[in-house]
């Protein structure tokens, strides 16, 4: 009599007599019913209300382009948009105010960005440098190279314009030195309208002033005074603000555009009294509209044209703004103070920074100045001295 082996698990065999096989519980989720003549599924169903563990990679944000932070560094980097771009906010807004560190940082940050050492706030880095540092390298070189031929050219014109103005004001004084001898009783008279030697000396300062009133406009100037927090309305164009303050907090002056927005001009940011000039329109990144004035005590403000700024001073103390209308040459400077020492050449070539001194305390040495005309600004809490050679 012939037997047919039951099947593993599945059912009765199909010949009779046989008894079927017992298999081991089959365990289903709740709820779960097979459909008829299906042997339940064998396995573990998830436990009710779990979810299954969420991609992480997908909620971070794309990485940064390494093109849009390189233009933005080279082109925007003093006013700190390559850091709001990598979301590094906090440090975005200190480069802003600080006018990039006076272009040090705005220059680090470039190099930084070129040789692939830059990354956004989560560490990551750049994407397409592999593909596009090649042509950032070269396109860069070119805008600096640039800007050295264009800082040559501007100092070839201005030096060869000094030299023109010489005989034009030497030759007069001749003329009447030839009549003297041919008419000596006649000549008592005639010394009057000789042009005196001096009027030449005076010529770089008048020189520089004109510039200034060419290149920054001029207004009358205006005097405002008032106690504690305040807005101050502004003259059109750029200007210098001379300022004092009595109190013993915070005394910050800004200028701000038309939007209320900062033009990257911080005039004043000291504690306690304060006396001192400033400029705001030479290297602004938008056009001043009003002062936002931050004090405790009384302050007054004298807000007048460029044109008005001393000649270039050989000593003085504390903050000050100067024309200067000389040849390029050396600057031997000092300070004594303990704080930010700060002296800055501005001239109409966007592309030359002019820094002259940046450092903190004490100070000696001598440092290259360019040809004027040009507006010199020192930053001090001592006394200071500027010789140039």
């Amino acid at each position: 009599m012939s037997h047919t082996t039951p099947s593993q698990g599945f059912g009765p065999a199909q010949a009779g007599g046989a008894a079927p096989q017992e298999s081991a519980p089959q365990y289903a989720a709740p709820g779960y019913a097979p459909a008829a003549g299906t042997a339940p599924n064998v396995g573990f169903a998830p436990a009710p209300g779990h979810a299954s563990a969420p991609n992480f990679s997908e909620q971070q944000a794309p990485l940064k382009s390494f093109v849009a932070t390189w233009l933005f560094a080279m082109l925007l980097g003093v006013l700190g948009v390559d850091r709001f771009y990598l979301g590094k906010v906090g440090t975005g807004i200190v480069k802003l105010l600080t006018f990039g560190g006076l272009g040090i940082w705005a220059l680090v940050d470039l190099i930084i960005t070129l040789v692939g050492k830059q990354t956004d706030k989560l560490g990551r880095p750049l994407e397409g440098y592999d593909q596009h540092k090649k042509l950032a390298w070269i396109v860069t070189g070119a805008w600096v190279l640039l800007g050295v031929l264009i800082g040559a050219v501007n100092g070839a014109t201005a030096g060869n314009r000094e030299p023109a103005a010489v005989p034009e004001v030497s030759q007069p004084a001749a003329e009447p030195a030839a009549e003297v001898e041919d008419e000596p009783a006649a000549e008592a008279p005639a010394e009057e309208p000789v042009d005196e030697p001096a009027a030449p000396v005076e010529e770089p300062a008048d020189d520089a002033a004109s510039w200034a009133a060419d290149t920054y406009g001029t207004f009358e100037p205006v005097t405002r005074q008032g106690s504690g927090d305040s807005i101050v309305e502004l003259p059109a164009g750029a200007g210098i603000v001379t300022a004092s303050h009595n109190g013993s907090a915070n005394f910050i002056v800004q200028v701000l555009d038309a939007s209320n927005g900062s033009t990257g001009d911080l005039l004043v940011n000291t504690i306690g009294a304060y006396s001192g000039t400033a400029v705001y329109g030479v290297s602004a990144f938008g056009e001043g509209v009003r002062l936002q004035v931050t004090a405790d005590g009384a302050w007054e403000l004298t807000i007048a044209p460029v044109a008005s700024a001393p000649e270039l001073a050989a000593s003085g103390s504390g903050d000050g703004v100067f024309l200067y209308g000389g040849d390029a040459g050396a600057a031997a400077i000092t300070h004594d103070g303990a704080a930010n020492f700060i002296v800055q050449q501005h001239s109409d070539d966007f592309l030359t920074m002019g820094l002259l001194v940046n450092d903190i305390g004490a100070y000696s040495g001598t440092v290259p100045i360019g040809a004027g005309p040009s507006v010199v600004t020192v930053m001090a809490d001592g006394g200071w001295t500027i010789a140039v050679q």
